[in-house]
C-alpha cells in the first residue's frame, strides 16, 4: 500500500486543483499525486551516498558553489540539444540526452543548496538583498 501524508494547500491550489479534477472527471487525490509524480524529476539512487550540504565543512559548501558540468558533458550536452533543435536525434541521443538532463538537474539543485547553506553560514553575500 502507498503511504499517505497530509498537507495543507492555499485555499487558491486547492481551487484549482478541484476545478481540474472536476473538468477532468478524476478525484482531486489521484489529480494532486500525479502532479506531484509528474513535477519532481528522478534522483539517481547513488546521489543518496552524498553527505548533506548541511554536514559539509565550510571549504566543502563553497567548492559546491562553483559546480558545473564536467567539460565534456558541458559540450555533449550543447551538442544533443542542437540536434534536438534540428530535429535529428536518434533514439539513443534522446535517452542519452535525457540523462545529461537528470545530471544537470541534480548538480544544479546540489549547487543552489551550496549556495543557500554559504549564505546561511555568512560565507558569501546574498544574491540580492
Amino acid at each position: 500500500m502507498s503511504p499517505q501524508i497530509t498537507i495543507t494547500l492555499p485555499d487558491e491550489i486547492y481551487q484549482r486543483a478541484e476545478l481540474f479534477a472536476r473538468l477532468a472527471n478524476r478525484d482531486i487525490a489521484s489529480v494532486l499525486a500525479d502532479t506531484i509524480q509528474h513535477s519532481i524529476p528522478p534522483v539517481k539512487s547513488d546521489i543518496l551516498d552524498l553527505q548533506p550540504v548541511a554536514e559539509l565543512s565550510d571549504e566543502q559548501v563553497l567548492t559546491l558553489t562553483e559546480l558545473q558540468m564536467k567539460p565534456e558533458e558541458d559540450a555533449r550536452f550543447s551538442e544533443l540539444l542542437d540536434r534536438q533543435q534540428a530535429g535529428i536525434m536518434s533514439e539513443n541521443e534522446q535517452l542519452e540526452l535525457q540523462a545529461l538532463i537528470q545530471t544537470y538537474q541534480e548538480g544544479l539543485l546540489r549547487k543552489a543548496t551550496a549556495l543557500h547553506e554559504a549564505v546561511k553560514r555568512r560565507l558569501v553575500e546574498p544574491l540580492s538583498q
